[in-house]
């Protein structure tokens, strides 16, 4: 556990900086590391504990986070105007740390939904999903009209939710694109936290709706309806005819019941945003150690942003359960070199303005705190954007870095439940499936306690270990899952989250 008397948090003896617990004036002396700092330190900014050289590396929990562009003396400030980006060697190690995963014999578990195919909810809600941003206005209509009072008679029901996005045409009818945009919408079609689907297209859009049925193996039900615009005759008409619809569902749909099921049907995404020096410290590990308990009691753990762990890929690597799932994800980093080069861009277009400000430099430095929410176990796959997660335990998706994104194709997949650490104060909810938001330290967490569910940052304030905010954070996780609104869904976010990753030129 940290002292709560200690100005700095030193990670790895072999590291060449340690972190500011609190902004810190010029001259302030750390007894610990024997150095005084020659200027003003914000909180969680870096300071030189050794003198450092031009080209040197820079270490952080013992890797390499970038390398000195400016001599650097004991009490430096390191940051930006001292430490850049510079290629290295990594040594993947394939498997070389695997362990396989010990289950509880004696699962947790939660109160849960289930579904007919087996599956299990953590939500009860219908939807109406747009093919193409054509239909989008008419989804949000529909919705709409299903107000709290309109709801009164079906207490079992959380909502009807509008799924809708701003593509679906101006794109090739085929290829990688709408590959993409068709697995994720296909993913919220059937996902298990949706009771029923209404899928409305316009009618003349290149996502043609019977094409997208057929590309998912999707089959029309009396709980997957799909029609366009066109084809019904107007605003008026489609909007009428999708009330009617959800009104016909409605009284099936309140027939569900929620009872104590394994923590093991819980799909978990895992996300960052809005980081800052502290990420990886308390809330990121802490989010590890709660991913680690609900793998062990069976569950699965979805790490993405590709573009996030670039420079930290070796340690997922070295924990993949097979040469060939460690390779597919190297074969996603390069795929993000080849696809940002061609962009004219580079994989260190990151952190934000937001993170560096937060005290983190560079994107390996960031990388490396994202990582650990993935935990400890071993990686067990990976899959591409919004593809269905099918594997138990951790798993890899390939997803970009903007967060909204990046939880679109967990959820696609099938997470029925998130966590989300924020060193900034990022807001963000995901319907269907809840999130929860996660604060990395106790200045953020006061400040915006609303939209925060758990104070992470007690474990930089010395009073908890990551493993006690670990479990915590499990605990909670639990109660959400089991209907207990995170303060997110109190505050109705998720509608407007809903983001497709967009491929290619529109044209």
């Amino acid at each position: 556990m940290l002292q709560t008397a200690d100005l700095t948090i030193r990670l790895n003896a072999a590291d060449d900086v340690v972190i500011a617990r609190t902004e810190l004036p010029q001259g302030t002396e750390i007894l610990k590391e024997k150095i005084r700092t020659t200027g003003v330190i914000p909180a969680g900014h870096k300071v030189a504990a050794r003198p450092l050289n031009i080209g040197d590396s820079v270490r952080r929990y013992n890797q390499i986070i970038g390398f000195v562009t400016q001599p650097i003396m004991p009490g430096d400030h390191v940051h930006v105007h001292n430490l850049a980006m510079g290629d290295f060697e990594r040594d993947y190690a394939f498997c070389e740390d695997f362990i396989p995963t010990e289950l509880n014999p004696d699962p947790a578990t939660f109160m849960g939904i289930q579904r007919a195919d087996g599956r299990v909810a953590t939500r009860n809600y219908l939807s109406v999903i747009s093919s193409v941003n054509c239909s989008a206005h008419v989804c949000r209509l529909i919705a709409k009209h299903f107000t709290d009072e309109a709801l009164m008679d079906y207490p079992n029901i959380d909502g009807v939710v509008p799924i809708h996005h701003r593509t679906g045409c101006g794109m090739g009818s085929e290829g990688e694109p709408m590959d993409y945009l068709r697995r994720t919408l296909g993913g919220y079609a059937i996902h298990p936290n949706f009771y029923s689907t209404l899928l409305i297209g316009l009618g003349c859009e290149a996502n043609q709706i019977n094409n997208l049925l057929a590309a998912q193996g999707l089959i029309r039900s009396d709980q997957l309806k799909a029609f366009t615009i066109q084809e019904v005759g107007g605003t008026r008409k489609t909007v009428q005819q999708g009330i009617d619809m959800i009104k016909e569902m409605l009284p099936d749909a309140n027939k569900v019941e929620r009872k104590p099921v394994s923590a093991s049907h819980l799909i978990l995404g895992l996300e960052c945003g809005g980081s800052d020096g502290y990420s990886g410290i308390s809330a990121n590990p802490a989010l590890g150690a709660a991913a680690d308990l609900l793998v062990h009691n069976g569950g699965t753990a979805i790490l993405s942003e590709t573009p996030e762990v670039y420079g930290a890929e070796h340690l997922l690597t070295r924990r993949a359960a097979s040469r060939e799932v460690g390779e597919k994800l190297v074969e996603r980093i390069k795929w993000w070199e080849d696809y940002t080069t061609k962009l004219g861009g580079e994989m260190n277009n990151n952190p934000s303005p937001g993170n560096k400000a937060g005290g983190l430099t560079t994107i390996l430095e960031k990388s490396l705190g994202a990582v650990a929410k993935g935990g400890t176990q071993g990686m067990m796959d990976v899959y591409q954007y919004a593809e269905q997660v099918t594997q138990k335990g951790f798993v890899f998706m390939d997803t970009p870095g903007y967060d909204p994104v990046s939880v679109t194709g967990h959820v696609a997949g099938g997470a029925n439940i998130a966590c989300f650490t924020t060193g900034r104060g990022s807001a963000y909810g995901c319907k269907p499936s809840p999130s929860i938001k996660l604060s990395t330290n106790t200045l953020l967490f006061n400040k915006q306690e609303d939209d925060m569910d758990i104070n992470c940052g007690t474990i930089i304030d010395g009073t908890d270990t990551v493993e006690q905010v670990g479990q915590k954070i499990f605990n909670r996780i639990l109660e959400v899952a089991s209907g207990e609104q995170s303060k997110s869904e109190q505050w109705g976010y998720g509608e407007d989250e809903f983001a497709p990753w967009v491929l290619g030129p529109t044209m």
